[in-house]
């Protein structure tokens, strides 16, 4: 083999390698890839109530209505995971309504959320993520997304100023809302 061939065979080992890793590039980078549909939901927590076991003058109540079939989960929950951390030890409960139907477990950093096996007027929800914070009177204070746009963070969230009003005793009432955001269905098809 001359010379010139050897450059040439090298060469195309060199080319075959790099569009090898190019190619694994894009499928990593693409693999947590979710289609995004800008689509607005109206949010409206007037059929909501709290259980009775837990209604009432008390804690500030989170509530967080997921469905571990949805996309939309995999960012809002690092974000839950970082309100259950900073808020919990101040006088904030969390709870979790799944939805109903679906089977699914919550990510270990998430097993401080209290279970509900229901929610009065949730079966009436449009969308989760979603959240619904009752004040220490035991009145909904927010009922609404997380956030707007793809992803949620401290950065762009709607709860931390109203858990953070609550706490210094402001009245929040938020209980309508229009957002558009990464949404799942919550309601069954008919």
């Amino acid at each position: 083999m001359s010379i010139r061939n050897r450059y040439l065979v090298i060469g195309l080992i060199c080319l075959a390698w790099a569009v090898a890793m190019l190619l694994a590039y894009q499928w990593y980078q693409a693999r947590y890839l979710r289609p995004f549909d800008q689509r607005a939901e109206v949010f409206s927590g007037e059929t909501l109530a709290l259980p009775d076991a837990i209604a009432g003058p008390g804690t500030i109540r989170v509530v967080h209505f997921w469905d571990p079939a949805c996309p939309c989960n995999v960012g809002n929950q690092q974000h839950l995971a970082e309100l259950l951390a900073h808020y919990q030890d101040q006088g904030v409960d969390f709870y979790i309504v799944q939805k109903p139907g679906t089977q699914g477990n919550l990510p270990p950093q998430l097993a401080g959320l209290r279970p509900l096996p229901g929610l009065p007027g949730s079966a009436d929800l449009p969308a989760s993520p979603a959240v619904a914070i009752w004040n220490s009177a035991g009145q909904l204070g927010y009922f609404g997304p997380y956030s707007e746009g793809a992803v949620c963070n401290a950065g762009n969230s709607f709860i931390e100023p109203i858990i953070n009003a609550l706490l210094q005793g402001r009245d929040v009432q938020a209980t309508r809302s229009l957002a558009v955001g990464c949404f799942c269905d919550w309601r069954q098809p008919d």
